[in-house]
């Protein structure tokens, strides 16, 4: 057998690189990059929150193997900030918008953004895969580009039918800064701007309940369901009910990809707000998210 034949089979015989893709959002992208020329470890589900994970033991040893390790960067995982690993550390969301003075780390509820993050993924991914894979994860970057170019103006054109007046979002925390910014609309994140360390004081309620009746908003959004204690509360005080249906800050939704995720957040928004969502062009966009190889 010659030499390169032998090469042939050690390469053939290798089992694939691992990567380490430390949040949601980033290891849906990663996966969809990748497909099966990599072996990719998320480190916080779908549902959880990336602000308070905690490593397991079987986190650290995804760590201590990956050649490649991917995060959202802007603190998104503060848990991260102790860990040293001997692969190298790509802070995607970072990179993607060097431009971002609040160093706010849900830049992904902007399209726009979140295809910028595919762009620094896929060049990160780049020198793992090698010169043999390169050719697919360009084509697969560019078509998910594509669909999110499309999620764009979809998402667009639903908040459009929302009234002027009910376009605010109030939520208990400042994270759909990126949302806003692109789309045009106000947001109220009553316990960052109204609550004193946090803290709801019976001051602060007064204040929060009255920016809530004047916003011109039909409803609260939660971040999870149940709601908290202390959104049920605002929600009594200032008369505005919450809506039926969370809208996902942190991450992806239990089960759901990064296009299912941000159009169900579009819809529970717009619905909410007295708009209409265009159901099915959100299932195209899906199949085509998911059809990408």
């Amino acid at each position: 057998m010659g030499s390169a034949a032998l090469v042939g089979l050690v390469l053939a015989a290798a089992p694939p690189p691992s990567v380490v893709s430390v949040d949601g959002v980033l290891c849906d992208i990663t996966r969809s990059l990748v497909q099966s020329d990599a072996r990719v470890t998320c480190l916080v589900p779908p549902g959880a929150d990336p602000h308070g994970m905690a490593l397991r033991g079987s986190d650290r040893q995804a760590l201590s193997t990956a050649r490649l390790v991917l995060v959202n960067g802007y603190n998104l995982t503060p848990a991260m900030n102790r860990i040293r690993v001997s692969a190298p550390v790509v802070a995607v969301a970072e990179r993607a918008t060097p431009g971002n003075p609040a160093k706010d780390p849900h830049v992904w509820h902007d399209p726009g953004l979140t295809s910028a993050m595919v762009r620094e993924s896929a060049t990160a991914l780049r020198p793992l895969l090698g010169a043999a894979k390169a050719g697919a994860l360009q084509r697969r970057s560019q078509a998910m580009q594509a669909v999110l170019n499309q999620l764009g103006s979809w998402s667009a054109a639903q908040l459009q039918t929302v009234p002027s007046a009910q376009r605010v979002l109030v939520t208990e925390h400042r994270a759909f800064s990126a949302f806003a910014r692109r789309y045009g609309i106000r947001e109220l994140p009553v316990i960052d701007d109204f609550a004193s360390g946090g803290t709801l004081r019976p001051s602060s309620l007064g204040a929060i309940s009255r920016a809530i009746r004047q916003s011109g908003t039909k409803a609260i959004f939660a971040e999870a369901l149940p709601p908290s204690k202390t959104l049920r509360r605002i929600s009594s005080f200032s008369g505005v009910a919450i809506a039926k249906q969370p809208l996902y800050a942190d991450g992806l939704a239990p089960g759901k990809s990064l296009i299912q995720t941000a159009t169900a957040n579009v819809c529970t928004f717009v619905t909410a707000q007295g708009g209409r969502c265009d159901q099915r062009t959100a299932s195209a966009l899906q199949q085509q998210w998911a059809a990408i190889r």
